[in-house]
């Protein structure tokens, strides 16, 4: 076998233009390779250093402390980081990232990685379809089969609206499938982010994989104070799947206080419904984002998710979380212990799911619900992915 130190590793991650929950497995995996470069199709540096609180990498990493707690969050913005021919679109483009959907599917086939003997990618949609010679061994993580050309792909080209770009995006959609189905044979070991997830490789890509579960850091949480809950919360991407405007119409009609965290091509949209009970703050930093964790009431999670790193991060400031009946949801909900379930995605039902953890809000405790969010460390998720990596490498090198 050949000694672990002396394999080349790289990772590959589909794009690094927002800070997510995608991103925070990138930072563990980061961690775990510390020598190990990583492959993106967009990266928007700007972006990804203002997700960091003061916005500035310190020159070498700090040892100990509150300052090594925030170094270690910049794992990714120090890293070498190499793009893809997009990364030369102009940056209006790049910021439109539907216009680049006929040329998306190039872009990690023409990732050099010839060198390298294991090869880590971290997929939404793309990264799985890089191409490695013979001998270089591939491990996908799947955060999701891509959503917008499999379970949603109706629902995105009515989004579309004109019927001349509808026709060419059916068409343009129908490719990206067949592309998909073939660009996932191409790792050599599958790892889901859930059983849902699981489930929906099984059906689309017809393979198996196993299930790591992400994980989060519980420093911050242990660090911060609870304080007295005063509103409900949403930190979410603010994309049309994610129905964030579901939760602000049933809030519009509920007439509760709701703070919403997060950016995204719907912030407008959201602003201009909202209510005066609504807040939409955008992006906050780590350390105000814990605040607002700390002071919920409640956490609000309205879309069909194949995971939803947010749910546990609210659960580990122990607040209860309120969440549609689908998805990697079931997973981490435990319906009376850690949250309440609501059965559609309608204003009213949602504000049902309100209403009926209103009525057993005494009922849920705060140290209960911490301790149900252990069982997604980050530790756990690091262990457990190691263990794969190693048993790859006895078996291959």
């Amino acid at each position: 076998m050949k000694p672990f130190n002396n394999l080349k590793i790289a990772l590959v991650h589909d794009f690094l233009v927002q800070y997510g929950g995608a991103e925070k497995v990138l930072e563990s995996l980061c961690e775990m390779f510390p020598k190990a470069p990583i492959y993106t199709l967009l990266y928007d540096k700007e972006k990804m250093l203002a997700a960091y609180s003061d916005g500035t990498p310190p020159q070498s990493p700090p040892q100990r402390g509150g300052e090594a707690e925030r170094y270690s969050s910049r794992k990714i913005t120090q890293r070498e980081i190499h793009t893809s021919f997009l990364q030369k679109f102009p940056k209006f483009l790049r910021n439109r990232r539907r216009f680049l959907l006929p040329f998306i599917p190039t872009a990690p086939e023409t990732f050099d990685l010839r060198e390298y003997d294991l090869v880590i990618s971290s997929s939404g949609a793309w990264s799985k379809g890089i191409i490695t010679k013979l001998n270089t061994i591939h491990i996908a993580y799947i955060h999701s089969p891509m959503r917008f050309a499999w379970d949603y792909n109706e629902r995105y080209i009515n989004e579309i609206g004109k019927k001349r770009i509808c026709f060419f995006a059916r068409a343009i959609l129908n490719y990206i499938r067949v592309w998909d189905r073939q660009a996932a044979d191409r790792p050599d070991y599958l790892i889901a982010n859930s059983e849902y997830t699981r489930e929906r490789i099984k059906k689309y890509y017809r393979r198996e994989s196993k299930v790591i579960y992400p994980g989060i850091s519980a420093n911050k949480a242990a660090s911060c104070k609870l304080q007295a809950a005063s509103y409900f919360l949403i930190v979410s991407r603010l994309s049309a799947y994610k129905k964030v405007s579901l939760a602000v119409e049933a809030f519009n009609k509920l007439g509760l206080p709701l703070i919403v965290v997060g950016e995204g091509e719907q912030e407008k949209r959201l602003k201009k419904i909202a209510g005066k009970n609504i807040r939409i703050l955008g992006w906050q930093s780590d350390e105000k984002l814990a605040e607002y964790y700390a002071r919920a009431r409640a956490f609000i999670f309205p879309c069909e998710d194949d995971f939803g790193l947010t749910m546990v991060e609210a659960m580990s400031y122990g607040v209860p979380v309120i969440a549609f009946q689908k998805g990697g949801a079931k997973e981490i909900i435990r319906e009376g212990i850690n949250g309440e379930f609501f059965n559609a995605q309608t204003p009213e039902v949602l504000a049902d799911g309100v209403r009926r953890f209103m009525e057993n809000e005494n009922k849920y405790n705060k140290e209960i619900i911490k301790k149900s969010a252990e069982k997604f460390s980050e530790e756990r998720f690091k262990d457990s992915f190691m263990e794969i990596v190693k048993e790859v490498i006895n078996k291959n090198f």
